[in-house]
C-alpha cells in the first residue's frame, strides 16, 4: 500500500479515536437529547397552538384571516436565525428579563412550528367536502358535534404524515441554536475539535461525520413513522 494512502488511513483512525477519548462520544449524546428535547417541546406546543391557529384561519371573518396571513407570512420569510437573535437578545433587553437560550429557542420554533403547523390544519380543513357539514346538519348534529365527530378524524387523515415532515424540519432547524449560547451537539461537537485541534487536526472529519449521523438517525426514525401512518391509511 502506498505511503499516502497508509497516512491518510492513520489520520482518519486518529480523527475517530478522539470520540474514544474520556466521554466525548457521552457528551454528544447528552447534546443530541438537548436538541431533541428542545425540538420535542416546541412540537408539542406548536401542535395544539396549530390547531387553534388553524381553525382560525378558517374564520370567514376578513380581519381574522388578514391578520392570520400576516403572521404566517412573517413567520415563512423571516429567517430561524433572525427571530432567535429578536427572542434572545431584543427581548431581554427592550422588557428587562431573563431569558436563557433554551426558552428562547424553544418560544421561536413554537411561534414558527404554529405557523407552519396552523397552516397544514387550514389545507386540512378545507379540503373536506361542503357535504360533509350539509349530511351532519341533517341528521340533526350540532356545529360543534359536526366538527368534533365529522371534520376532525376527515382532517387527521392527511395531516399525520404532513406533520411528521414539519417535525423533521423542526429537528434539523434546531442547529441553529448554538447561535444563542445552547450547549447543544453542534457546540459540543465544536468544543471537542477545538480540544484536540493541535493533537489530532482532522478530529472535525470524524465529529461531524458523527453528528450528521446522529441527525440522520432521528430524522430517519420519524421518515419511517411518516410512512408507516400513509400505509396504515391506505388500508
Amino acid at each position: 500500500m502506498p505511503s499516502s494512502d497508509v497516512s491518510m488511513l492513520d489520520a482518519i483512525r486518529q480523527a475517530f479515536g478522539v470520540l474514544t477519548m474520556g466521554t466525548n462520544t457521552l457528551r454528544l449524546l447528552g447534546g443530541l437529547w438537548v436538541t431533541v428535547w428542545i425540538a420535542l417541546v416546541s412540537v408539542a406546543f406548536s401542535i395544539v397552538l396549530g390547531f387553534l391557529f388553524g381553525m382560525l384561519m378558517t374564520v370567514k371573518n376578513r380581519v381574522i384571516k388578514t391578520i392570520c396571513r400576516i403572521y404566517l407570512e412573517f413567520m415563512r420569510i423571516m429567517p430561524q436565525m433572525v427571530l432567535l437573535f429578536l427572542a434572545y437578545y431584543g427581548l431581554t433587553r427592550m422588557f428587562n428579563i431573563s431569558l436563557s437560550g433554551e426558552a428562547a429557542s424553544i418560544l421561536v420554533f413554537t411561534l414558527w412550528g404554529t405557523a407552519e403547523m396552523g397552516d397544514l390544519v387550514r389545507g386540512a380543513l378545507e379540503s373536506v367536502p361542503k357535504h360533509q357539514y350539509e349530511s351532519g346538519r341533517a341528521i340533526g348534529l350540532t356545529e360543534r358535534q359536526i366538527f368534533f365527530y365529522i371534520i376532525i378524524p376527515q382532517t387527521l387523515r392527511p395531516l399525520l404524515p404532513l406533520s411528521m415532515n414539519l417535525i423533521t424540519r423542526m429537528i434539523k432547524t434546531t442547529s441553529l441554536v448554538v447561535f444563542v449560547g445552547v450547549i447543544e451537539v453542534v457546540k459540543i461537537g465544536q468544543q471537542i475539535i477545538e480540544a484536540n485541534r493541535l493533537t489530532v487536526p482532522t478530529a472535525s472529519i470524524a465529529v461531524y461525520f458523527v453528528i450528521f449521523m446522529m441527525y440522520f438517525f432521528v430524522c430517519w426514525i420519524l421518515s419511517l413513522a411518516a410512512r408507516a401512518v400513509e400505509k396504515r391509511q391506505k388500508k
